[in-house]
């Protein structure tokens, strides 16, 4: 739990339904979440012009919004080796790995030159913003055997990379152009890799065409349904509502905030277990303590993307129902208590509404200083750190009991009694390897991890020392964690303590 000394209260204002639009492209999940794309009508290639920008509005949007296409035709740049080299387009520098620029009669081409590549690579050195399509023409080289090939794309600078829609499979003796679709993002790039078993199985590739979109615009939560917002008002304020981007967590399967269970089986209906989506995470949250009783996310590359800064802008969640207190910023001032993020700033930042999420104050619990600062922003680090080491993470945490001990001595509650100040704060990780069909991978060797600390300020910076079984939390708050795995492999899981390393 991540967080800045507190800060005081004010009613809880008015609670209205939320209307969401889903996006109507397929995103992947970094990454995002971002990749995903469909493979296309395949049409033979007509002779292609220069570089080419041109503004058109597009077939497929009703509101006929307005769109770019962006070429990259490979006809003024040299490369006559394939060892790797960088080398500067039309659109923008390349990286090209056991590839050249073919000129040859025996090169599959739209005007004089193309891409041969053998199993190796072309890689974009620049971001490009909004792209929502890619046209790729390609073809075998002369008479190599078939081989294959995929589009990958990366929302962070080249960091990670993902797939999009299904591999190639390269046997076609003439150019042919396919089609991706991607959710659009406003920071992307591109990679075409060759997987072909054989270095014998060169393919051509020529005329990659973007297809850029004007940038959706951030979506609110409101009754009149979806309304455009400014960055600069819709994250600033002593309360707001939900505002998301298009980097929000699936509602379900791979990558959900809630893919292995609702341990209270919170619903709208009961509140002191009032289950509220805030889209980068989910929860269960407390009318009387006005604090999450556990709050579930999901933790990979694609939301730890550093595209944000820290964007520190605490606020009241005024979406919660009329009869609830809602905390703002100043709730905690004097108290002695950080506002202890449960979802943390830092496993969300990849947009401003992504890391504004994090700061909503439905995802603080009043938390001592040291305890927030030092042992749970190491353990917060530790599982990024695994992260960056090529895996995703489930995380819930939570809290139990009343009364801890800030750096103004004991309490049971802040603002004037509206906050209650939680005992214990616990919080378990299930580590996945970075992949797909998460559910189905878990087995009796899957790493969990599970920590328990009492809310007080002299405590250990090392959270190892705090490690506990997932069945010594369950005993302790009567929750049913990591509900969705069979019973047989709970009990496997659930008796084993981590050894922190």
């Amino acid at each position: 739990m991540e967080g800045l000394k507190g800060n005081a209260p004010t009613l809880g204002i008015v609670y209205f339904c939320r209307v969401f639009i889903r996006n109507l492209f397929f995103y992947a999940g970094i990454v995002v979440a971002l990749t995903a794309g469909s493979k296309g009508n395949r049409a033979a290639t007509t002779p292609a012009t220069m570089l080419q920008a041109e503004v058109f509005p597009s077939q497929q949007d009703t509101s006929r919004r307005q769109t770019q296409l962006l070429k990259e035709d490979f006809e003024t740049g040299t490369k006559g080796s394939y060892a790797a080299a960088v080398v500067e387009m039309p659109t923008g520098s390349w990286d090209l790995d056991n590839v050249l620029i073919g000129r040859s009669a025996a090169d599959l081409k739209n005007g004089s030159s193309s891409i041969r590549m053998k199993t190796g690579s072309i890689s974009m050195n620049f971001d490009l913003a909004d792209v929502e399509q890619i046209f790729i023409s390609h073809g075998l080289y002369g008479h190599d055997p078939a081989s294959t090939w995929k589009l990958l794309v990366s929302v962070d600078g080249g960091k990670n990379y993902s797939q999009i829609g299904e591999t190639i499979l390269e046997d076609n003796r003439t150019l042919v152009t396919d089609t991706f679709s991607v959710k659009h993002y406003y920071k992307m790039r591109f990679r075409i890799e060759n997987t072909g078993s054989t270095a014998a199985a060169r393919i051509n590739i020529d005329d990659i065409t973007f297809l850029k979109a004007a940038p959706e615009p951030l979506r609110t939560g409101n009754q009149s349904g979806l309304e455009n917002v400014s960055h600069t008002t819709s994250f600033s304020g002593k309360s707001r509502g939900i505002i998301y981007d298009i980097d929000i967590q699936p509602d379900n399967g791979d990558n959900s905030n809630m893919l292995f269970g609702n341990p209270s089986r919170a619903s709208s209906t009961t509140p002191e277990n009032y289950y509220l989506d805030l889209k980068y995470y989910t929860q269960s949250y407390s009318r009387s303590k006005a604090i999450p009783n556990w709050v579930s996310w999901h933790l990979d590359a694609t939301t730890t993307t550093k595209v944000a800064d820290r964007m520190d802008n605490f606020a009241g969640f005024n979406e919660l129902p009329p009869d609830f207190y809602m905390a703002i910023s100043s709730s905690y001032t004097g108290s002695g208590f950080d506002r202890g993020h449960n979802c943390p700033s830092a496993d969300r930042s990849s947009s401003p509404a992504a890391n504004s999420a994090t700061f909503l104050m439905t995802n603080m619990v009043p938390q001592a200083p040291r305890n927030n600062q030092r042992t749970w922003a190491n353990f917060e680090a530790y599982l990024r750190s695994l992260v960056d080491a090529g895996n995703e993470i489930y995380i819930i945490m939570g809290n139990y009991g009343t009364g801890g001990i800030g750096s103004k001595g004991p309490a049971s509650s802040i603002a004037n009694g509206n906050i209650a100040v939680p005992a214990n704060l616990w919080k378990v990780a299930l580590v996945l390897p970075a992949g797909n069909k998460d559910l189905s991978r878990v087995n009796a060797s899957t790493r969990v991890i599970a920590i328990s600390t009492a809310n007080v300020n002299t405590i250990d910076p090392d959270w190892r020392k705090y490690l506990v079984t997932v069945n010594d939390i369950e005993k302790a708050t009567g929750y049913d964690l990591l509900s969705a795995l069979p019973e047989r492999l709970q009990t496997i899981l659930e008796q084993r303590k981590d050894s922190g390393y």
